[in-house]
């Protein structure tokens, strides 16, 4: 999943489908966010491709989405996912790119309603190595905002029985899977 992901040129059928697949697999079938599967099987996740080449371009299109999910009803969307894998592929500009999607969170006045999260293909937490299995937690196919409710992730949190424990769960269950492990879930070729 994080081959050359540099000179791929994703068309969205590609982009969306390797996106819902490392959700299927990853994140749900490793159950990395133990909220996303109720979600996803009521068919409430968006999966939106995003053919921006600028980061300009790319604040608009998440301004719009933004916008989209404040005024669509969250039993028909809950969560989106805005995949753009012609922009921001480097990840030191990815991550200074979060500051911007957070402050148009804040110019929309949707602070406190809407949050954006972040997966990247070479995601890499703070004072850990770029080969370290844990930041594979963060890791998507292409980058990726993830938009959510803050309502939803306040339910789910509340109706969690240690919501806290979640993030070293998700570090034992991927050091126990290991790198062969994590590339093995993704088959080269693997249409499914």
């Amino acid at each position: 999943m994080n081959a050359d992901h540099d000179s791929l040129q994703p068309g969205e059928e590609e982009a969306l489908g390797l996106t819902r697949r490392w959700l299927e697999r990853a994140v749900i079938g490793l159950n990395l966010c133990p909220f996303a599967k109720a979600v996803y099987a009521k068919q409430q996740v968006r999966f939106v491709y995003s053919d921006a080449t600028t980061p300009e371009q790319l604040i608009e299109q998440l301004g719009e989405e933004l916008l989209l999910l404040r005024d669509t009803p969250a039993d028909q969307i809950d969560t989106t996912l805005l995949v753009h894998p012609h922009v921001l592929q480097d990840f030191l500009d990815y991550n200074d790119f979060l500051e911007q999607a957070d402050a148009l969170v804040e110019v929309l006045e949707l602070d406190g309603e809407l949050q954006v999260a972040s997966f990247h293909p070479d995601y890499q937490f703070a004072d850990s190595g770029p080969d370290d299995i844990e930041n594979y937690s963060n890791r998507a196919p292409y980058p990726t905002l993830h938009l959510l409710r803050e309502d939803s992730v306040s339910r789910a949190v509340d109706a969690y029985p240690d919501p806290d424990s979640i993030i070293e769960r998700n570090y034992a269950t991927l050091r126990e899977l290991g790198h062969a492990g994590w590339k093995a879930l993704f088959p080269p070729r693997d249409a499914g």
